[in-house]
């Protein structure tokens, strides 16, 4: 199984989607980690990512999904998959791959932005993706006003792990 644990920017995906696989021995992804240079650097400049950057990269996060799920193993990936489209590219089926978005109130995940330092992501791209983050009503859906170790035990009960 694979578990996507998606949202925005700063609503902890990195921080559970680890400890979840920690938790249960599972391998660990990050999608930051797929990004192109090109990437990167437009969104050190404050440029949100359009379509067109997304897609090689969405595409490589897909294969390495679809080698890890062939193999029979299991892993977490932390990506923000904030549009339906993307987290179809994703193969995300609800049943060998599933996903959990972390929502929370965009007042408080700036709160959380303003306090923490990320490597390339730029804290004013916090509106683009709130304007970006399409939900949709499968999938789990659990709030960040929790702990992290409570998060992981809430997705842990949902999907039966």
């Amino acid at each position: 199984m694979i578990v996507v644990v998606w949202g925005v920017s700063g609503c902890g995906k990195t921080t559970v989607a680890k400890l979840l696989a920690k938790k249960l021995d599972w391998q660990f992804l990050d999608a930051d980690d797929f990004h192109s240079t090109e990437n990167i650097e437009k969104m050190r400049q404050g440029r949100p990512l359009n379509d067109k950057d997304r897609k090689p990269w969405l595409d490589e996060i897909a294969q390495q999904l679809m080698t890890i799920n062939q193999s029979g193993a299991s892993a977490t990936l932390a990506c923000s998959a904030l549009k339906l489209a993307y987290r179809d590219l994703l193969g995300i089926n609800e049943k060998t791959v599933r996903s959990v978005l972390l929502h929370g109130d965009q007042q408080a995940i700036q709160q959380r932005l303003e306090n923490r330092q990320h490597e390339f992501m730029n804290k004013d791209l916090l509106n683009s993706q709130f304007q970006t983050l399409e939900a949709d009503t499968t999938g789990i859906k659990v709030s960040i006003q929790q702990s992290p170790s409570e998060i992981c035990h809430e997705i842990r009960r949902q999907l039966q792990i």
